[in-house]
Formats: C-alpha cells, structure tokens, sequence
C-alpha cells in the first residue's frame, strides 16, 4: 500500500562546516513537526549526504507518488537554476518515476519579497539584542536605537540573482523604518565591513547586521568579522529554524505541489 503523505525534500547547498549541516536539519525538524502529513527529508548538493536524487530514490522506494524539491536557497542563482532541477534528470536516469514538483527559492521572485522572510529577519535581529520602536530598531542595553543595517549575503556573481537580495534590503528597510545596505562575503562587493563604514558615514550612529544566510559557516563567519571590524553595534544570527522561515518552506511546498496537480489535471 503506498503512502498517502507529500514527501518534501529540502535541499541546501551543502558546506563542509558541520554547523550548516546541523541548521538544515533542525529546519527539517521545524517543518515535520509542523506537517506530520508530510515525509520530509534534507538533502544537500554538495559537501554532506544524502544528495536530492538519492533522497528522491529513497521515495520512489517507500512508494510514494508524489514529491515536492524545496531549494533552501535565498537567490535563485546557478545552484537554484541548474543544480536542484538537474538532481531530477539524475532521479530520472536513475530509474525514480514519482512525480516531482520543484518549489521557488525562499527569497524573492518575481519582484514580491516574502512577508515571512522579513519576519525571519526581523526575529532575529530583535533576538539579538534589538526590538522595534516608533524610531527605528532598538538596540541592546542602554545604547539607544539600531538607526541603520546591512543585510550580509553570501555572494554571487549572477547579477539578477544580487537584484533580488536588493530588492529584500529595501522591504526589509522599509519594515524597519531605517536605511539598509546589501554586503556579500564573497564574489561581489561590498564587504560587511565597507557597507557599515559607508552607513556610519551617512550619519547612522549604531548599525546592525542582519544575517541573509539560511546557516552558519565561513562566509557568515567572514562577514560577521568584516562588520565587527567596522564597529556594528548588533549581530543577528542566521535564519536556520526560525518559525516565520519553516513556514516560508511550508507555503513553497504547498504552492509546488498544487502547481503541479493543477498541470496534471
């Protein structure tokens, strides 16, 4: 008898820091605690295991019909654009014959930033240290308001891919009522720091960093020295298992798979 539940793959990069791996799976965690319905499983494209086209296989195996890919990804750059739809052509040459739906990334498309992006963002900037005020974002201690941030990514070269973390800095700015400046730790300009420099510059007194990363490891590490270096006054921690971002993953999933049976009718 097969089972009636989604399976729900969700697949990251992948890093050779354990920690990222770690984060992945207590966001798996997140999600089927909130969906028992659901077989949900992480994968990872490179660095740890099991790859999507084995977890694919694996319910292909358990019998399962249907299956939903879920890149754990904030851009929609070459590993979202080729290497999560290319893990299917493996399933398929691989013999897996279930039908497999691919979910949007979790950051913007088609110009619409999530609501529960921001408010992973925001949830963690206010866990670490800072809460929201009629003036902008409230510092910890006694140090008055957050009155600018930098929104660190980790990088890309693809230029439509940076649009989309633009375009999340300025809702995200736009939600707090302060300025927001992008920093990438690698492959594009500014640095972490250079974007902290640059808002202190413009008049901003305490900046904090807001972590455009899904799980710690050594770009995050990076950027995080970079605007420790400059003087940033708050550091938010990762999304990782956030509630707003599980959710997040949970409405891609749901989005995906009826997508997909609406093209199946």
């Amino acid at each position: 008898m097969r089972p009636a539940h989604l399976a729900v793959a969700l697949v990251a990069h992948g890093s050779r820091d354990p920690r990222a791996a770690q984060a992945t799976e207590a966001l798996a965690a997140v999600v089927r605690a909130r969906h028992p319905e659901w077989d949900v499983r992480a994968s990872y494209l490179d660095h740890s295991v099991p790859r999507p086209r084995q977890v694919l296989a694996s319910f292909d195996a358990a019998g399962h019909r249907r299956a939903v890919l879920v890149p754990l990804l904030l851009t929609a750059a070459y590993h979202g654009r080729v290497d999560v739809p290319g893990e299917i052509t493996a399933a398929r040459a691989d013999g897996v014959r279930l039908d497999v739906a691919l979910a949007e990334v979790l950051g913007p498309v088609g110009g619409r930033v999530p609501e529960l992006l921001l408010d992973g963002l925001e949830s963690r900037l206010r866990s670490a240290g800072a809460g929201r005020s009629s003036g902008g974002v409230r510092a910890a201690g006694a140090d008055g308001l957050v009155d600018g941030v930098v929104l660190a990514a980790a990088g890309t070269r693809d230029a439509a891919a940076r649009g989309t973390v633009e375009e999340a800095a300025a809702a995200l700015s736009a939600r707090l009522g302060v300025p927001c400046r992008v920093a990438y730790a690698s492959a594009a300009p500014p640095l972490a720091g250079d974007a902290v420099r640059d808002l202190v510059g413009s008049g901003c007194r305490r900046v904090g960093l807001a972590s455009y990363f899904l799980a710690p490891g050594l770009l995050w590490d990076s950027a995080v020295a970079s605007a420790r270096e400059a003087g940033v006054r708050v550091v938010a921690e990762p999304l990782t298992d956030v509630p707003a971002v599980a959710e997040l993953v949970a409405a891609r999933v749901t989005a995906a798979a009826r997508a997909e049976a609406a093209y199946a009718a």
